[in-house]
């Protein structure tokens, strides 16, 4: 019994020794979640635009929210293969987020955060902005049609924190 115990000790180091450095290169060397890496914005195109690039942004926009369940402007117009830069400030005393997207992909969000009301944003269409907090989003306009801008906290939503965004067809945009 003692030796067949100690075969099993020596089976199992052995495999532990051997598989081990296998599941630590499995993992790979790159940090997840560093700073430069959440820095950077992800490049993935959507129906209403892709993340934009700062420096390549043609105008700056300041949008501020409030606790009246509104936004100041309350409409965009943009062309096609526009880059811009939205500061966004909360004014309010409760949380607002500031989300770019088509009317139907709002609804659905807005339902589902009627369902999951602790839901965590890390997207560069949507800015999750404290009381009194500002945020940046940088956005490319390079589909044409009519989008939307909104809050999707739950009520937040239905109490009509949204509002229209028309991107006209341009000669010679990217897509």
């Amino acid at each position: 019994m003692k030796n067949l115990f100690n075969r099993h000790a020596i089976v199992l180091a052995l495999s532990v020794g051997v598989l081990m450095p296998m599941v630590a290169l499995a993992h790979g060397t790159k940090e997840h979640g560093s700073a430069a890496e959440k820095a950077q914005p992800v490049f993935e195109q959507k129906d209403w635009g892709i993340a934009g690039v700062p420096v390549k942004a043609s105008r700056t926009i300041k949008v501020s929210m409030s606790d009246s369940m509104r936004f100041d402007p309350s409409s965009f117009k943009f062309k096609e293969g526009e880059t811009v830069k939205f500061i966004v400030k909360n004014n309010g005393k409760i949380m607002h987020e500031f989300v770019l997207g088509t009317k139907a992909n709002n609804l659905e969000h807005a339902e589902m955060m009627k369902r999951f009301p602790k839901m965590e944003h890390d997207e560069p269409y949507m800015a999750h902005v404290a009381p009194g907090e500002t945020a940046e989003l940088v956005w490319t306009f390079n589909r044409s049609g009519e989008f939307q801008f909104a809050c999707l906290i739950a009520g937040h939503f239905d109490a009509g924190m949204h509002g229209p965004i028309q991107v006209a067809k341009s000669s010679g945009a990217q897509k």
